[in-house]
């Protein structure tokens, strides 16, 4: 079953020419599409001006996968820790007791695009910590490249929790495949460009939770970015439009 949710059905919020997209905002309990998928608590999408702070709420006990596509950012945090994530990197930040954190486009000239992943942890009270890599072009091209995972492989950041995130960067024409192993689910989000997911088509934005699947198959109309969470542990609960069952 393959449950869409539509760019323009993101929460828009924007403040002093800084936008932000949230495709689940779990914070507002009132509306019914701030149910999470699963372990997958928050995923936003920010355009920072130059300079301009992002408005982040502190996060406790989560696992944060920050990923810079365009520009530079700025961060610290309440323990003392501070750096800057550059284009094409990935940082994991584990929150364990509540970090409240700090960021700003570190660019006095050019605008930040930033994507932010936030799962819940497999257990309360983690240990703070992060952990900053890069994942190029050439390891993204045509290929699902693991860049957040709980056993670190292939050189990913390590997460304390039971699921992979990956990043694609994909030619027109260009089909992927992703084994769902059994009770996995899996959460596809179109960064940049267009992409076929079986009878559904998802432009920059869309994001796709699929269910009780045995993959992910997926075939890029466009230059493509995507990224693809594989998730496990608890099913996810309502869905809110239902493209196909299996």
């Amino acid at each position: 079953m393959i449950t869409l949710r539509r760019a323009g059905e993101r929460r828009y919020d924007q403040h002093h020419k800084q936008e932000v997209w949230l495709t689940f905002h779990p914070r507002d309990r009132a509306d019914p599409r701030g149910d999470r998928f699963g372990q997958l608590e928050s995923l936003s999408e920010s355009r920072l001006p130059p300079g301009a702070i992002a408005s982040r709420n502190p996060h406790h006990d989560a696992e944060i996968v920050t990923y810079v596509r365009e520009g530079v950012l700025a961060y610290e945090d309440a323990l003392g820790r501070s750096g800057v994530i550059q284009a094409g990197e990935f940082q994991g930040t584990t929150a364990g007791r509540g970090i409240r954190r700090r960021e700003k486009n570190a660019s006095r000239s050019s605008w930040a695009h930033v994507f932010q992943v936030l799962l819940a942890p497999s257990e309360p009270g983690s240990v703070p910590g992060h952990e900053l890599k890069r994942f190029t072009v050439a390891e993204r091209r045509g290929r699902l490249c693991v860049v957040a995972s709980p056993d670190a492989r292939r050189g990913s950041l390590r997460i304390h929790q039971d699921a992979l995130i990956c990043s694609a960067l994909l030619e027109p024409g260009q089909h992927l495949a992703h084994e769902l192993l059994q009770e996995r689910t899996a959460w596809l989000h179109c960064v940049n460009g267009e992409v076929t997911l079986g009878d559904a088509v998802l432009t920059a934005g869309d994001g796709a939770g699929i269910t009780a699947e045995r993959a992910v198959s997926l075939t890029a109309q466009s230059e493509t970015e995507i990224l693809l969470l594989d998730l496990g542990g608890e099913l996810p609960g309502s869905c809110r439009k239902r493209v196909r069952d299996s």
